[in-house]
């Protein structure tokens, strides 16, 4: 979608409400509802996808009023930018549209937290992205390894940035982001930095000729598009590498099969291929692990394994057998866990012989 056709639908969006106020209507907008009741699993494409309901965000509805008022603050913020032939954070977004409304003793946003959804809102309606809307989120993802890219003009090589990596823009689609050359055989997601960092400094990715990528805890949207990329563009295998609990697990379902928050955008950011390879509660037998270095399950632990044996995605033999296995050993593990074994032993010996031997989980 061009810029004009973005301009476009925002200004639709506007012009609808003008309308309904010069009609004495109740101003409203359409929108898809963004819930658990609207979310379904597609099992041809194994990706988490955004269903047909709409709901309406209306003005006189004292529930919807305020929502109501934010979105059009955002969304004639994100005109206003776009008009403007600029970018701008989401962060400086929600200080553009805070303020106290006058006469009154309420602000218009009190946290970013209201802000963010807004604009996933938006996107979801006019069926566009935040990047077309000119706006960018703070970079966190990082890469290292063999991979040529070319970044708006620029040609930057993946395996020459030294100990900090590449670090991944929020806008990583192709008109921005273009692959060059790529002599990797498989990118490695790795869900903490610690660990990509020492995975780095061990050169892994030079001596397995592979890409290393870590998101910093939950990958940003930016670095699932990049991993999904790599994946459809250049026949990748992707692997991902957690902690073996439940948050790991989470993580890696999310960059699988993308979230109910995102669901608009799982096409774009998922990668149902993806296969995890660890780390799991049965390494810690399989690998000698210490079991002093476990760590006893949480309640909340415990309720979250048991909703995630009933999830669709996890209904695989391997995965069902890998859950009721942490239930039964009442223990979760760290990646730095693989560190009692010394200190390379992930880089030399646990991710080699995985990979080797194919023991990943679906």
């Amino acid at each position: 979608m061009n810029e004009k056709e973005v301009i476009g639908k925002l200004s639709g969006l506007g012009n609808k409400v003008l309308k309904d106020i010069k009609s004495v209507k109740d101003p409203d907008i359409q929108l898809p509802v963004r819930a658990l009741s609207n979310i379904y699993f597609d099992e041809k494409s194994k990706l988490i996808k955004l269903g047909d309901k709409t709901s309406h965000r209306s003005y006189m509805n004292i529930a919807h009023t305020r929502k109501f008022m934010q979105t059009l603050l955002v969304a004639a913020e994100c005109k206003k930018i776009i008009d403007q032939n600029v970018s701008t954070s989401i962060r400086d977004l929600y200080y553009a549209v805070k303020h106290t409304i006058p006469g009154t003793k309420e602000n218009t946003f009190e946290e970013q937290s209201e802000s963010d959804p807004i604009i996933e809102d938006i996107e979801a309606t006019l069926n566009t992205l935040r990047e077309q809307l000119h706006l960018q989120a703070d970079r966190k993802g990082y890469i290292a390894g063999s991979l040529v890219i070319n970044d708006t003009g620029d040609e930057i090589d993946c395996g020459k940035m030294g100990s900090s990596g590449w670090a991944i823009p929020s806008n990583a689609e192709p008109d921005v982001i273009k692959f060059k050359k790529c002599d990797a055989e498989y990118v490695l997601m790795v869900e903490k930095d610690a660990v990509w960092q020492r995975l780095n400094q061990d050169k892994f990715w030079q001596k397995q000729n592979c890409l290393i990528i870590t998101g910093k805890g939950q990958p940003a949207r930016g670095t699932r598009r990049i991993v999904n990329r790599l994946h459809k563009e250049l026949n990748l295998p992707i692997y991902v590498l957690t902690d073996a609990d439940p948050w790991g697990y989470y993580i890696y379902s999310v960059l699988k099969q993308g979230s109910i928050n995102l669901s608009f955008l799982s096409d774009r950011i998922g990668t149902p291929k993806a296969k995890f390879i660890g780390l799991t509660t049965m390494d810690v037998e399989k690998f000698g692990i210490p079991k002093n270095v476990t760590i006893r399950l949480t309640e909340g632990d415990k309720k979250r394994t048991v909703e995630m044996l009933n999830y669709v995605w996890f209904k695989p033999k391997e995965w069902q057998d890998e859950l009721k296995n942490m239930m039964k050993v009442g223990y979760k593990l760290e990646l730095e866990a693989l560190s009692a074994k010394g200190i390379k032993y992930i880089s030399e010996k646990y991710l080699p012989e995985k990979i080797n031997n194919k023991e990943f989980l679906p």
